[in-house]
């Protein structure tokens, strides 16, 4: 019996490197400190009532926040690693295996289960103030949204500590990720991870295309809304029609691995080509759904901090909305390699070149704005600066590799990491940067310290084009992806330490930023004001943070920037709009469904990739279960009295 427990644990748990003992370590130290600390104060009670079950879309944004940037320090962690391994030849600091699982999950967790997760963060915190509603359409919905992420990040975390991680890269290619080549429960890992929280991903999609359309302020037309509410709208728009691709592929990945098919595999009369083709329909879009948010939030910014109405506002709508359209017709750019002929490369590099154009329209719409403006530079003005030049240089490059010809020379090369990572680091993690500390003080109700900020801003600025400018010498040098190690003689090594030094320098950053919230937290510099920005758009006409209602009475929009010509009306002594007469507020009641569904589906992905059916069959019926209760529960709903929504108001500060 012993021997049995003992041979188990060693198929079962990771074992034989010290990083994953370190990884264990820590693990069960920070969950007993998390048990401890909550039973001490005895807190679960409140963690259960308040944030557990919570479908206020405030607190599911904070808890989107919180979870993608514990991604975003595991998956840097990643990076440096790899860094480190690759910073001088023949460096045996990682196995070649351990190398090939930290890239994969390193690509993995850093697109969908940091900048994913960050961006919905930001769609909660913001989109319903901003078009002047007191919630999402759909409540309960948005809760479970986000827990199917973060059970489906769990799961795809813990193979790095049970069962092993995947190793097939970061979309998983076959034959590689197929049984042949990954026989292990590494890839099954990725399916169910990825198919679970694409499930949440999905749901907000449809959530906040609803919202926008149909939950806007009495007044705000389409064209009066914040240039950020259009960036979600493209983005979401995108979402619906990309992520089934994705689940079917993955679906169709796992019938190959699990019922013994042959989608993808050539001896057995399947295509490797489809699943790559399939893949890419998928991820090329996925690139602009990360990034036409971030577009959304520089618009924001610029037109704040250069006290000017955005310039080319028609112009933008158009140009976020083509490129929702027009991702989908570039895919085949990323196997220009493949033999699929001249006329499929020449159309998929022409339509690759289009999609530039909106993008520069952008570019110089944001430049125009801040020409003749009354500039001022704040942090999140900061990262905006910042990333106008990078994202240059990302988009030159990318137009580079829409050559097809040129291509077959950059293709899987280091030119074409560099490329990728500048134009996702320079504009998703920088644009998501700037979103954070913008509205910071509306979510929490204190600002973020400047001068630890700024340090934070040239820690990653500096560390980034340390980074990533030699990688683009490396790539024309001949260094192509998932290289784990080379030799003295191929005269990478300057080039590479230079980078792992870059690399370092942003992890600095990155400290600082956890750094300068600790120290914001301690030394609170109060917002009282609501609007510390001087804001154009509705989510600054309420206190901070905002009250559970969201607005005392639903705003009436007359214009664009309606908040910010509200306030120059009243400077020129104009008398204020009459407030609508205070009438209870109906509100959504609190759920524990969708944790306790996320629970079950978590059982389900991780019983399906041990092929414990005896645990998966139980996890399905408990979702069935859960979706029947929540179907019989007719108690969903509340009001909010008028005298507490006085006496909200009043501790605010704020008449009604």
């Amino acid at each position: 019996m012993w021997d049995k427990i003992k041979e188990f644990s060693s198929e079962f748990f990771v074992t034989g490197d010290p990083l994953i003992y370190g990884a264990d370590v820590a693990i069960v130290l920070t969950l007993v400190a998390v048990v401890t600390a909550l039973t001490y104060f005895k807190k679960w009670g409140w963690l259960w009532k308040e944030w557990l079950t919570t479908v206020d879309h405030k607190r599911i944004g904070i808890m989107y926040v919180i979870a993608s940037l514990l991604m975003l320090f595991r998956g840097g962690v990643d990076a440096l690693l790899m860094r480190t391994q690759l910073a001088v030849p023949d460096m045996d600091f990682l196995t070649p295996e351990h190398y090939n699982q930290i890239f994969t999950t390193h690509g993995v967790i850093m697109i969908l289960f940091m900048a994913m997760p960050l961006m919905f963060g930001l769609f909660n915190l913001v989109i319903p103030l901003q078009i002047g509603a007191r919630d999402v359409a759909y409540p309960f919905l948005n809760s479970l949204s986000f827990w199917l992420f973060l059970s489906g990040a769990m799961l795809f975390n813990l193979s790095f500590v049970i069962g092993g991680s995947p190793d097939a890269g970061w979309l998983a290619y076959p034959p590689l990720s197929e049984l042949s080549h990954s026989p292990g429960v590494g890839q099954d890992f990725y399916i169910w991870g990825i198919q679970i929280s694409g499930i949440g991903s999905l749901m907000t999609g449809i959530n906040f295309i609803v919202t926008i359309l149909k939950m806007r302020a009495p007044g705000m037309k389409l064209m009066k809304m914040p240039m950020f509410s259009w960036s979600v709208l493209s983005s979401c728009l995108t979402i619906i029609l990309a992520f089934p691709i994705l689940t079917v592929t993955l679906a169709l990945l796992f019938i190959d691995r699990y019922f013994g098919a042959h989608f993808f595999t050539l001896d057995g009369g399947g295509n490797p080509m489809m699943y790559i083709n399939l893949i890419w329909m998928w991820g090329h879009p996925e690139v602009y759904i990360v990034i036409l948010p971030a577009f959304g939030i520089f618009s924001e910014v610029v037109a704040t901090f250069s006290k000017k109405r955005l310039f080319g506002y028609k112009s933008m709508v158009f140009a976020l909305m083509s490129i929702s359209v027009a991702s989908f017709f570039t895919w085949a750019h990323h196997f220009f390699t493949m033999g699929s002929g001249a006329n499929v490369n020449a159309f998929f590099a022409v339509t690759t070149m289009i999609i530039a154009i909106p993008t520069g329209v952008k570019v110089f719409n944001w430049l125009f704005t801040m020409y003749r403006g009354r500039l001022s530079f704040p942090t999140p003005m900061l990262w905006m600066i910042g990333f106008i030049p990078c994202f240059v240089v990302g988009g030159m490059t990318g137009v580079l590799l829409s050559v097809a010809p040129a291509d077959f020379q950059f293709h899987n090369s280091y030119f074409l990491i560099a490329h990728f990572h500048q134009v996702l680091i320079g504009g998703v993690a920088f644009g998501y940067f700037a979103g954070l500390y913008y509205w910071w003080p509306k979510v929490f109700g204190f600002k973020l310290n400047e001068k630890i900020g700024k340090w934070a801003f040239w820690l990653w600025n500096i560390g980034f084009y340390v980074c990533f400018m030699p990688q683009y010498v490396l790539g024309l040098m001949g260094m192509t992806r998932r290289v784990s190690s080379y030799g003295w003689d191929k005269g990478w090594y300057e080039l590479n330490l230079t980078s792992t030094i870059g690399g370092f320098l942003m992890g600095i950053g990155f400290l600082f930023q956890v750094w300068q919230i600790l120290h914001s937290i301690k030394f609170m510099e109060k917002d009282t004001t609501g609007d510390p920005w001087d804001g154009r758009t509705l989510e600054w006409s309420i206190p901070s943070p905002a009250p559970a209602y969201n607005f005392a009475t639903l705003p009436r929009v007359e214009e664009k920037d309606d908040w910010w010509e509200q306030k120059l009306r009243l400077q020129e002594g104009q008398a204020p709009r009459p407030k609508p007469k205070l009438e209870p507020i109906h509100m959504p009641k609190n759920s524990g469904i969708p944790v306790i569904m996320s629970g079950f589906f978590f059982f389900v992905g991780f019983g399906l990739v041990f092929d414990w059916l005896w645990m998966a069959i139980p996890g399905f019926i408990g979702v069935g279960v859960c979706m029947l209760v929540h179907s019989f529960n007719y108690n969903t709903d509340y009001y909010i009295p008028v005298d507490e929504i006085k006496r909200t108001e009043a501790a605010a500060g704020r008449s009604v």
